[in-house]
């Protein structure tokens, strides 16, 4: 076995150890990452060669956690892991947006990265080390790849910013960000922050990066030791150039029109790039009679690829050269916005909120502690008071198929929407809270339509929020080897697929509450970066002042149809008292007062909450838990059965 194993240090005295060539050889490269009592397990394979027709880059990356790691049992019948929950996917996402703009564009081969927790003692939060240790893994193979890459975890706990915080450290910390990066440039960013402002967000960019670094010049050590620093050879892709030229100069004059004519409607700029696209399809055919039906299906194939690149190119350049955007607005301009509460007869709280051509109907239901979601993950046993779905049909966006199951896109925008807006309700707001959000029509930021909405649908619903959370996603246009720049403000779906940087960010009138960033260029600045934000700040007071234009604060009262809750503290040693014995007293009490009561210890204390659709059940089961705790006391009257 040729084991190689190199270890850094953090600034905290703590050590990161990678080791390779010692399992799962049988894979194209894999690593073994561990931190004091966490080990990770990154493999990486790849296909031979590309499967005909694919022109994307098919990367799939998987984290899963092994309940042995932390030394449970899974739960559940089958007693084994099942498929990925929320958090795991959550991180796989994380790890896929940072690797997949570093493959080389022409590289279509199917790439699958595996990382598996092994061992976790519940100190250090394993999420923070899975991109290290799929990157490693990477560049212990030859599968092509620009650059290594890392993440890390930063957190700000009394004013300073912690690099992969322990478990402990994140409660009490106010900013919880992950970052990808290579060793010179930030690729992604997600996370949740307590209304911290622009400043602080680049403060903890700076940090993170720093410590990115050393991260990705011990990969490159790695890289050279092993001799995978030279990558594999491919063939994914057989240009003709000569044919890439002729689409870029008989097709791009048109482009560059469409991108400046202002036309603000999403299908008929389609049917308009279609139409330019399609002449000059039935012109090529008609000068190419000699081509057999098989080359004509090849041509047009690599026709597809070279109109996409001059679509990209005349929009790029339509905005750079005048500041004119696809649908004509000026960068920083938001589109017109449509707010309307109440928008539902019987949901406990609703709204629309739409913005352009992204629609959002989202609704509030308020239930009781029987309705908190429990959380059962390897390393977190809890329950979730506060729950965001987000669903996105296929109709949203003209799309002719069936609506299956909830993908993993749906699962990271109800994610990031859910971190945006859950500080903003209150720790001992009685109710648990589900928020879900149908997007009825797309085209821009379908996640920061969803905070929007849901800010509204809490306030219609009564929900006491603290301050209403807007959010908004922003562009840049920057080409390789020019200063001239181009930020955009609330964009379309167009210029997030044509553009160079995703960047959204939610927050209240004080501060940032959740971000999410992709970056597709090289060498963005934090000068723009801190601009972008800035600007973004700009747009985000504009959508609250709308916002607050339609309902300016949460309802005095809730609608009739929300079940009324009373909670109540009582002394620990009555607990067992109001239970009974098997269940007996409680279960007696509901079904003489029709209300629905919970009681559990925390803080030495025993909580209750007594729900029921009317005050005359509340009162009577309330006054029949008083009557089993109350204490006597001299000189008061009691009445009772003495048996």
């Amino acid at each position: 076995m040729n084991v190689i194993t190199k270890t850094l240090q953090l600034a905290d005295g703590r050590t990161i150890t990678i080791e390779t060539g010692k399992v799962a050889k049988q894979a194209d490269g894999s690593a073994v990452l561990r931190m004091g009592n966490t080990v990770l397990l990154a493999t990486v394979c790849a296909a031979k060669e590309a499967v005909p027709g694919t022109d994307f880059m098919p990367l799939q990356v998987d984290y899963r956690e092994q309940y042995a790691a932390a030394g449970r049992f899974p739960g559940g019948f089958t007693k084994r892991e099942g498929k990925a929950n929320d958090e795991e996917i959550l991180t796989s996402r994380l790890v896929d947006r940072v690797l997949r703009p570093l493959f080389p564009a022409d590289f279509h081969t199917e790439v699958f990265v595996t990382v598996m927790l092994l061992s976790a003692d519940g100190v250090d939060m394993p999420d923070a080390l899975a991109g290290f240790a799929a990157s490693a893994a990477m560049q212990s193979s030859d599968i092509p790849i620009e650059y290594p890459i890392s993440e890390v975890r930063v957190a700000r706990v009394n004013g300073e910013y912690i690099i992969n915080p322990t478990f402990q450290q994140m409660k009490s910390a106010d900013m919880d960000i992950m970052v990808g990066a290579t060793k010179d440039n930030i690729m992604m960013v997600e996370g949740e922050m307590d209304e911290v402002s622009e400043q602080d967000l680049i403060g903890a960019l700076k940090a993170a990066h720093e410590a990115i670094k050393p991260m990705c010049e011990l990969q490159e050590e790695l890289a050279k030791e092993l001799g995978t620093d030279v990558k594999r050879e491919y063939c994914d892709e057989i240009n003709d150039e000569e044919l890439r030229e002729q689409v870029k100069k008989e097709t791009y004059d048109a482009c560059y029109a469409e991108a400046q004519s202002g036309d603000n409607d999403k299908k008929h700029r389609e049917e308009t790039y279609e139409k330019i696209k399609s002449d000059f399809v039935e012109a090529y055919d008609a000068a190419h009679t000699e081509l057999t039906e098989d080359d004509l299906e090849e041509k047009h194939a690599e026709i597809e690829r070279y109109f996409a690149d001059v679509q990209r190119d005349s929009m790029r350049r339509s905005v750079l050269d005048t500041g004119k955007r696809m649908d004509g607005r000026a960068t920083d301009e938001i589109r017109p916005i449509w707010c309307e509460v109440d928008a539902l007869p019987m949901p406990h709280g609703s709204a629309y909120f739409q913005r352009g051509e992204t629609l959002s109907l989202s609704t509030c239901t308020l239930g009781t502690k029987l309705d908190e979601k429990m959380i059962d993950n390897v390393l977190d046993k809890s329950y979730q008071r506060f729950l965001l779905h987000y669903n996105f049909p296929p109709f949203c966006t003209g799309e002719a198929k069936a609506q299956r199951g909830v993908g993993r896109r749906e699962i990271g925008h109800g994610h990031l929407a859910w971190r945006g807006l859950k500080g903003q309700i209150p720790s001992d707001f009685p109710y648990t809270v589900r928020l879900v959000s149908q997007i009825l029509e797309s085209n821009g930021s379908s996640s920061m339509a969803t905070v929007c909405a849901g800010t509204l649908a809490l306030m219609d619903a009564g929900v006491p929020m603290k301050k209403p959370v807007s959010g908004i996603a922003m562009g840049l246009i920057k080409n390789p080897g020019e200063d001239k720049y181009a930020i955009l403000s609330d964009i379309l779906g167009d210029e997030d697929h044509l553009g160079d940087m995703d960047f959204k960010t939610t927050g209240t009138i004080d501060g940032i509450t959740a971000t999410q960033m992709d970056i597709k260029c090289d060498g963005l600045s934090f000068e723009i970066l801190e601009k972008a934000l800035l600007q973004a700040k700009a747009g985000r007071e504009h959508i609250l002042g709308k916002i607050t234009e339609t309902i300016s604060e949460p309802r005095a009262e809730m609608k009739p149809q929300v079940p009324r809750i009373v909670a109540f503290d009582i002394p620990k040693e009555f607990i067992g008292a109001v239970i009974g014995p098997g269940g007996k007293i409680i279960q007696q009490m509901q079904e003489d007062t029709g209300a629905t009561i919970t009681i559990e210890e925390t803080e030495g204390v025993g909580k209750v909450q007594v729900s029921a659709p009317n005050k005359a059940s509340i009162d009577a089961a309330v006054g029949k838990i008083k009557s089993i705790v109350a204490v006597p006391e001299v000189g008061e009257t009691y009445e009772g059965i003495v048996r």
